[in-house]
């Protein structure tokens, strides 16, 4: 055996006896009650216990979303009897509700036996993005009700797959109807705004002439990128009927002749020319590896020799975000029906196969939201 195989099986076998021990119960009991162990033992205890109980969690957030509690409370701190009728709720299930949602750190107790926003409760009032995230999880919840089901290919159709027209549309048929892309659309839109905001921070387009995003939806992306840099034109590439609420857009923000849109299919059609940056905002990980390659080629071949193509999207491996790739995206992306969470590295290797040599990461100030990638030719 190589040095470095002796040294692998050692660090395993030192795993295998560490575990065997954590799964003791007479080591828990003596961890729990050793004074210099005792707050590991119980923050170990506490993250199994939200793992088990983290759907409650959620509808209970739910709950709140859905009662409008936190519009409710930015009024003012409240008590349960003035709560109980704005939230058609009896004063014993609104007790219960807001018990729960302190614990949760999502509203507060206050004095005189009210209650008021929470630290999350607050933050969650000026971010309509996550509210309406919370109702989408409806939809996933439904989809994971089996999950090994789900793993093995044995449901038939998904609510996300229904939900994202292009999810189980095969290239080079019909595309989706106007009222099936309203609602998908409009939630992406209610969260551009702070991802836009983040690759704007980080990456100036002012050094740019002209900005074509593909997939941009309904132009929210573009119409923030344009207020930022006054002189850039700016193209959006998406499915026809998305491309006429984008033209909607466009129009009502008085861009007029710096921006249009335009309709299409990336995995099948030509992307319009005349771009010296490209954007792909969220849309990499919603797609298999094919159609990745298809369309980073794609952006490589519109791109001029001195182009620049931005990647924002969420990535696996993510210091300090890892459930948010692997676990979070890994299952929702699964349920939709194609698509992946990558890696840095991953998305690096993809690009440098398009013809890309220039790849770097930008960095972002919330990476838990969107990292950033800016590649040249």
């Amino acid at each position: 055996m190589s040095s470095g195989g002796f040294v692998a099986s050692l660090i395993d076998r030192g795993y295998a006896a560490w575990y065997r021990l954590v799964a003791s119960a007479r080591f828990q009991r003596w961890a729990s009650g050793f004074p210099l162990t005792r707050p590991i033992a119980r923050n170990r205890q506490r993250a199994l216990f939200d793992l088990c109980a983290g759907f409650v969690y959620s509808q209970i957030l739910l709950a709140c979303v859905r009662l409008r509690l936190f519009d409710i409370l930015k009024e003012g701190p409240q008590t349960v009897a003035a709560l109980a009728p704005r939230l058609a709720l009896s004063e014993s299930a609104t007790e219960r509700l807001l018990a729960a949602a302190v614990a949760l750190t999502l509203v507060t107790r206050r004095s005189g036996g009210r209650f008021g926003l929470g630290e999350l409760g607050a933050a969650l009032t000026g971010n309509p993005a996550i509210t309406a995230m919370v109702e989408h999880h409806t939809m996933l919840y439904a989809d994971l009700a089996d999950p090994v089901a789900l793993l093995r290919g044995e449901q038939p159709g998904t609510a996300l797959g229904r939900y994202w027209p292009y999810a189980e549309r095969e290239p080079g048929t019909a595309a989706p109807m106007p009222e099936q892309v309203a609602s998908y659309t409009a939630l992406m839109a209610d969260s551009q705004p702070m991802i836009a905001a983040e690759v704007l921070d980080a990456y100036k387009l002012e050094r740019h002439r002209c900005l074509l995003d593909i997939g941009g939806g309904d132009g929210s992306f573009l119409a923030a990128a344009a207020a930022r840099a006054p002189a850039l034109r700016v193209i959006l590439f998406d499915l026809p009927p998305v491309a006429e609420r984008a033209k909607a857009r466009f129009a009502a923000t008085g861009l007029g002749d710096r921006a249009t849109a335009v309709g299409g299919d990336f995995r099948t059609d030509p992307l319009p020319a005349g771009a010296d940056v490209i954007s792909l905002v969220r849309v990499i990980h919603d797609h298999d590896d094919a159609t990745v390659m298809a369309v980073l080629r794609a952006a490589r071949e519109a791109l001029p020799a001195d182009g620049t193509l931005l990647l924002a999207e969420p990535m696996a491996g993510t210091p300090g975000a890892e459930p948010v790739g692997d676990a979070y995206f890994g299952f929702y992306l699964l349920a939709m029906g194609r698509g992946r969470p990558r890696t840095f590295g991953a998305l690096s290797l993809m690009l440098r196969d398009a013809g890309f040599r220039q790849i770097r990461a930008v960095p972002t100030r919330s990476p838990l939201l969107t990292r950033l990638i800016a590649a040249r030719p």
